[in-house]
């Protein structure tokens, strides 16, 4: 359950009430894991996967409502506003366009200079806001422009052309560091209620960065670029039995001899910072750390491209010198070769088996249920797959056929239940479900459809989805499968 999902009146689900109340269901519900997508701004496509900074939060999940009860907002500089027609539908055209006015009013109501809490934000997080915020504040300043495209001596990091830019620009660089203290003032009061209550957060990192980023924009070193800082070679998947184009992310790739040469000192922050935010981090495409696809820049599909090595066991096995033994997640899914498995044996991480992976084919695969292993991480589906209703409905006939024989699926019970219990009887040490499947909810549903950027990232639960006799019963199918945690937090 993504944030954005939440319910709320300001378009968008937030860090505020019915966050609040969600962690009061799970806990009702005997649950032990909330787990959200990537934290961080949305950039193009309106992903979080493609994000202005890995490091930043996103402004638009600030509650308006704990920002009013600060005296930093009154509640007509945002009740009226227009956030969307649909309450079930996230519409990001409206968020850009209304959002950042009403955050700017509770700036200049915030008083920077005689506040010790934000002067500590700011000091424990110069190595990426200082950087980030300039990056948003020249941005707006060239009308939303990549910053590829603006001014020379800025896009090449010159100093005096920085300093310049830093003193013309200095409330806007304020404004956009405000906004990021207010998001992580909300997120930690919001992870200690949760944890306080027995919920542990996992969280997401992106294997890749979004090329209009202030990641690459400051550390151009640590990508494969040209003298003129764009790509030479992006990120993406070759073609399969999905599709025929392959998958072209456009993702810059990383320089991964200079980020060794250099003791992967980039990752470590951004690890570190993520493992800070969240109890659990799941990594995003494992298998690329193994080797990982480079597409030349420029081209329109990603059918031509070659594998290349990546770092290996050899890059977690430095990161763990300096963070120690993190509690990461391996994203596995895709083309696994053997030296991918090789690579996740010797990490320890747990792996992810998604159920609805189990039935495309007659033969056996790591997806069918009876191959589960303990250290694994199991899913009815995840925000790249249909809801179980929309899977069922739309997956070729044998495929179907095959999941009800093998589940006993029967449309009385659900077809959504017949899946959740089958990973939750599962042998895997932790099994997660999504909150569509717990509504029953349809492809309406639907979080992310890759390879596509228009109409994703959208879905909201309607208000009042939550109820008593729904935890009742996730309690007693978490218990049944014995999985109910022995000892719940203080309330």
């Amino acid at each position: 359950m993504h944030i954005s999902s939440l319910p709320g009146n300001t378009g968008i689900g937030t860090l505020g009430k019915n966050a609040y109340e969600f962690a009061d269901f799970l806990k009702a519900a005997g649950q032990s894991y909330w787990q959200v997508l990537p934290l961080c701004p949305t950039g193009y496509g309106d992903s979080p996967y493609q994000s202005f900074s890995t490091f930043a939060g996103n402004p638009y999940f600030i509650d308006f409502d704990l920002l009013c009860d600060e005296g930093l907002l009154k509640k007509e500089d945002y009740e009226k506003i227009d956030w969307g027609k649909n309450p079930e539908k996230v519409d990001f055209t409206k968020l850009f366009d209304n959002r950042f006015k009403v955050l700017y009013k509770a700036f200049e109501r915030f008083s920077t200079t005689d506040n010790e809490d934000y002067a500590a934000f700011c000091r424990d997080n110069e190595f990426w806001l200082k950087d980030y915020a300039l990056y948003m504040a020249l941005k707006y300043e060239n009308s939303g422009k990549p910053w590829t495209d603006w001014e020379k001596s800025i896009k090449l990091r010159e100093n005096a052309s920085l300093q310049s830019a830093e003193k013309e620009l200095s409330n806007e660089v304020d404004f956009w560091k405000t906004v990021q203290f207010f998001f992580f003032k909300q997120w930690f009061a919001l992870k200690e209620y949760a944890n306080s209550n027995g919920i542990k957060i996992i969280g997401d990192i992106p294997i890749y960065v979004a090329g209009d980023s202030a990641d690459v924009w400051a550390n151009p070193q640590n990508f494969l670029l040209d003298g003129e800082c764009n790509p030479t070679e992006v990120a993406g998947c070759p073609p399969d039995a999905f599709t025929a184009d392959g998958q072209l992310w456009g993702n810059p790739l990383y320089d991964w001899d200079y980020m060794n040469s250099d003791g992967y000192s980039w990752w470590k922050s951004r690890i570190k910072h993520m493992c800070g935010l969240c109890d659990v981090v799941r990594i995003d495409h494992f298998r690329g750390f193994e080797s990982f696809y480079a597409i030349p820049a420029g081209a329109k599909t990603a059918k031509i491209g070659e594998w290349r090595k990546g770092p290996g066991i050899e890059f977690f096995r430095e990161i763990e010198s300096d963070l120690g033994k993190m509690n990461l997640i391996a994203e596995d899914l895709g083309f696994l070769t053997p030296a991918v498995k090789k690579m996740l044996r010797q990490s320890k991480y747990p792996g992810m088996k998604v159920l609805q992976f189990a039935f495309d084919s007659d033969g056996d695969n790591d997806y069918t249920l009876h191959n589960f292993t303990k250290n694994s991480v199991a899913y009815t589906g995840t925000h790249d797959n249909d809801t179980v209703i929309g899977y069922i409905k739309k997956s070729p006939r044998k495929t179907v056929k095959r999941a009800k024989e093998y589940l006993r699926l029967n449309r009385r019970e659900g077809y959504n239940w017949g899946m959740m219990k089958a990973i939750w009887s599962s042998n895997s040490d932790t099994a997660i479900v999504t909150m569509q499947d717990l509504l029953g909810l349809g492809s309406e549903a639907r979080m992310n459809f890759p390879s596509t950027v228009k109409d994703n990232w959208q879905w909201r639960a309607k208000d009042g989805y939550l109820s008593e006799e729904l935890a009742v019963k996730v309690r007693y199918y978490t218990k049944l499968y014995k999985r109910l945690p022995e000892k719940r937090g203080k309330k």
